[in-house]
């Protein structure tokens, strides 16, 4: 686990390495990681998947807090994402605190949602994710 958390500033990407960034459906990559992620490829309009070395994954429908998708309606993104991860053990993919930021939801409510993750080598979540799954306490 501990060599398989995810920094919480990144600055920089190794080659084999893919920044994995919570997104909106349009794509709009105009705020937090997402915007980050445009550096590393992130495509303004495609709001899922591979996007150059950044992966995203849909937490809100559009831009601004009434937009926010449900845990529900996540839960298929970031399925989606572990079974992409799965089938490409070259690549090392870095998962921010999605969810957790711009989409208002919390740790406890999002770090669920990575259960299958953790048995994948090369997915590292946030520190505050393992804390979740790992030891079941909330650190928000």
């Amino acid at each position: 686990m501990k060599n398989r958390i995810t920094p919480d500033n990144i600055t920089s990407l190794q080659p084999n390495e893919i920044f994995v960034f919570g997104s909106n459906v349009k794509g709009r990559h105009g705020k937090g990681a997402a915007k980050t992620a445009m550096q590393w490829g992130a495509k303004y309009g495609q709001g899922e998947g591979l996007q150059g070395r950044t992966y995203g994954i849909p937490t809100i429908q559009s831009p601004g807090i009434q937009n926010k998708i449900s845990i529900e309606r996540i839960k298929p993104y970031i399925n989606r994402f572990i079974e992409f991860a799965k089938n490409h053990p070259e690549l090392t993919f870095l998962v921010t605190e999605i969810g957790c930021g711009l989409a208002y939801h919390t740790v406890k409510e999002i770090a669920p949602l990575f259960k299958e993750a953790v048995a994948i080598e090369n997915i590292h979540l946030p520190a505050h994710f393992w804390h979740k799954l790992k030891l079941g306490k909330d650190k928000e």
